[in-house]
């Protein structure tokens, strides 16, 4: 059973400014968030960490970067932990978002909204619950990897391993810079911790 790791990125100004990033390259973290990686780092560099794997934009990559300089280590790009593709929506404010007609869809049955021009909550899901499980697969019994990546795929994730309803989604909060523990197997998986944050309080949206 492969112990995961999900580690969300840390703070950039889109969030600062509520802004939906999305896949729009270029988003780096701001002080704080480079601030959030280092602590990152720190707390977890002595854990027996054989992998580090990464989404390929800008804000995750850096996260992950203190932690592969403190372990010596490779960051291995994957596509399949891509945030998830908000087409249209990327780049708009949560003030714009809100006001749109699928924004009350998205919050209560959310399988049914596919974001204009982009893709379905499903469809991430299943992409990034077929990516971890790759992964997995290509780890022995107890080895750890660490997957930096964006909250709602670390969601879908958990949502999928734990067989809950896409529904309920909306409901797991997940911090920057937090970090997210599962052990997975081919049957089973268990949650050993989730949306860890080394800052307190939790900063909430």
């Amino acid at each position: 059973m492969p112990v995961v790791l999900l580690v969300r990125h840390g703070e950039n100004d889109y969030m600062v400014k509520k802004i939906l990033a999305g896949r729009t390259p270029g988003v780096h973290l701001n002080d704080v968030g480079r601030s959030q990686a280092e602590s990152v780092a720190e707390h977890l560099k002595n854990l027996p960490i054989k992998a580090i794997y990464s989404s390929p934009l800008e804000r995750a990559w850096e996260t992950a970067e203190p932690l592969a300089r403190a372990l010596n280590s490779e960051i291995v790009p994957r596509p399949d932990l891509l945030e998830v593709d908000y087409g249209e929506w990327q780049g708009q404010t949560y003030e714009w978002l809100q006001k749109q007609s699928e924004w009350d869809i998205l919050h209560t049955t959310p399988a049914l909204v596919r974001f204009p021009g982009g893709e379905t909550l499903t469809e991430a899901k299943e992409r990034v619950s077929d990516e971890i499980s790759a992964l997995c697969a290509m780890h022995a019994e107890k080895e750890m990897f660490v997957c930096f990546t964006h909250a709602d795929l670390v969601r879908m994730v958990v949502v999928h391993y734990l067989d809950m309803q896409l529904e309920l989604y909306n409901r797991l909060y997940i911090g920057p810079a937090s970090v997210t523990v599962l052990e997975i197997n081919e049957k089973s998986a268990c949650l050993i911790s989730m949306n860890y944050e080394f800052t307190f309080p939790p900063q909430m949206p």
